[in-house]
């Protein structure tokens, strides 16, 4: 249950601070007090979005913090399985900063608003007008009959199957829109890789090739301009390396002079080992060049079929062509191996549909064992409501298709007088009548669910007198099992409340806020006669407030 709630700088709230205690509690204000703004606050804590108009002053931050006392409501696996901090007392905290930023935090560790809507599923029950129109969808006519039925475990159970079943089923059709792909090019794409696989190829060959090749073609130029650069070298009278010879025995002479001479010698040394070795080297080449026209032919085919194949595949280099080999080879492999994966996934699909009929089965039973119970408590309630001839027609037909709650079609038809006709609920019932309903049915819930606290944001609209007085007696009855808040405009709900707060406007120059206060007995006596009468309180509808209250 809630049992203490702080707003700062919201709408018209500027700072507020109220306790809440366990049984039925009224808030009541004129229309435009402020009672949504109480909603709309809640609702932030709650995981709704967070808006930056709601700001009442741009320049600070908003403020919405809520205590709930969750000790008897069994919450402590939500907060493990969500890596929340766990407190009996649990502080939800929710922040809006002027820069439209939103934070939120659960006992001052900060969660995402997903998680925090999550939740807030567990802790309050805002009912609205708006979801009053939810009794006409089947989603929340299944959800009744599933509380009262207690399939909570069994239908977690067959989502989880579900989703499994679901993933099997697109990737068996996946494979197979990829294995009738696969099947066309599958001969095409043999063909090519044979082409790649017969050349042979390897990683930095085409540039090794490409030198060979070049040598071959052209031994003579080669072979030419290195014996003419050894002779250069190596002639007797005019070779350089005889000059350099005779440069490094002048040298030496010199070196004994200066430091510096002795460093030129140095050099030269260098210069003249370099150069000794070079000459080697290109005599060495020299004795390696070979005419050999079969080397060169074989050498230029294994580059056309290489040119061929870059053209053909539109690549540059080698490695290209031998990572497209690899991929053909993974495409001509695939075609067996996605059969064999079809096959898996054909027998996985028929254990998994086996395994959602037999729990669609027991979720189906469960449901039909409930439909009574619910048909005969909403009668009766329905009855206390002024409504003693309402009907319901619900029924829950095993279908072939697999639902997101299980196999089950539902009808909820409705009818409220005798002799009338059944349909559904948005067609034949009037806007008093689905309140009614609504209250029956939360009034039923209340039994089977253990959720902390339920709010009623004006559940009496269309309706007054004796049927008013017997709505607040069952809301009355709600709050020995949960925390009960009614926000309403009528007296006689008003009065069988444990506690009172009014909503109110207060004007200080140009600024207005709104402002909440718990009444005492006396100033209750007067809001609800003021209910009665209006602004002008007489005599008759004090009389008539007390009578209400007592």
């Amino acid at each position: 249950m809630i049992s203490h709630l702080t707003i700062e700088n919201f709408a018209l709230i500027e700072k507020l601070s109220i306790d809440f205690s366990q049984g039925f509690t009224i808030i009541t204000g004129e229309t435009g007090a402020g009672k949504s703004i109480l909603l709309g606050a809640l609702g932030l804590v709650l995981g709704k979005r967070a808006d930056l108009t709601s700001l009442k002053n741009k320049e600070e931050k908003c403020i919405v913090e809520a205590h709930f006392n969750l000790k008897p409501y069994g919450l402590q696996s939500f907060f493990e399985r969500n890596d929340f901090d766990y407190d009996d007392d649990t502080i939800i905290r929710r922040e809006i900063l002027p820069s439209g930023k939103s934070r939120a935090f659960v006992n001052d560790s900060p969660v995402n608003v997903q998680d925090l809507q999550e939740l807030g599923a567990f802790l309050i029950d805002i009912h609205s007008q708006h979801q009053t129109l939810s009794l006409s969808e089947e989603e929340f006519q299944f959800n009744i009959i599933d509380a009262i039925g207690a399939n909570d475990e069994l239908l977690s159970d067959y989502r989880q199957k579900l989703k499994t079943y679901k993933h099997s089923k697109s990737e068996l059709s996946s494979l197979q829109e990829n294995l009738l792909q696969t099947l066309k090019e599958h001969d095409y794409n043999v063909f090519l890789l044979d082409e790649l696989v017969s050349a042979n190829l390897k990683a930095g060959e085409q540039q090794e090739l490409e030198e060979i090749y070049e040598q071959l073609n052209n031994v003579e130029f080669i072979r030419e301009h290195l014996d003419r650069s050894i002779a250069l070298a190596n002639e007797e009278q005019i070779g350089i390396l005889g000059n350099l010879r005779e440069m490094r025995h002048s040298l030496q002479k010199l070196s004994g002079f200066s430091e510096h001479f002795g460093q030129l010698s140095e050099r030269l040394d260098s210069a003249a080992i370099e150069l000794d070795d070079i000459a080697s080297e290109m005599e060495r080449a020299v004795r390696n060049l070979n005419q050999d026209p079969e080397q060169l032919e074989s050498v230029n085919q294994k580059l056309q079929a290489i040119y061929n194949l870059q053209k053909k595949h539109g690549v540059q280099t080698v490695e290209e062509l031998l990572e497209i080999q690899s991929e053909l080879q993974s495409k001509t492999l695939s075609a067996e191996e996605i059969e064999s994966r079809i096959e898996q996934l054909r027998s996985e699909i028929s254990d998994l549909e086996t395994q959602l009929d037999a729990v669609a089965e027991q979720i189906h039973i469960k449901r039909e064992k409930a439909i009574p119970v619910l048909d005969k408590k909403l009668a009766d309630i329905l009855a206390q409501l002024g409504m003693p001839d309402a009907r319901f027609q619900i029924q829950v037909v095993l279908s072939s298709d697999y639902h997101t709650n299980g196999k089950d079609d539902l009808q909820f038809l409705f009818a409220a007088n005798k002799g009338s006709q059944f349909g559904s609920l948005k067609k034949v019932a009037s806007g008093g009548e689905m309140s009614r309903i609504m209250l029956a049915v939360k009034s039923v819930l209340a039994e089977y669910s253990n959720l902390p606290t339920i709010i009623f944001d004006e559940i009496d609209t269309g309706v007054s007198g004796e049927i008013a007085h017997k709505m607040a007696e069952i809301m009355a009855g709600m709050s020995k099992k949960m925390q009960v808040f009614a926000i309403t405009h009528l007296p006689q709900i008003a009065a069988k409340g444990d506690r009172h707060f009014k909503v109110y406007k207060s004007s200080k120059g140009d600024n207005t806020t709104s402002e909440i206060k718990l009444l005492d007995k006396e100033r209750r006596i007067v809001e609800i006669a003021q209910m009665l009468s209006g602004s002008v309180v007489s005599d008759s509808a004090i009389n008539h407030a007390k009578a209400l209250l007592n």
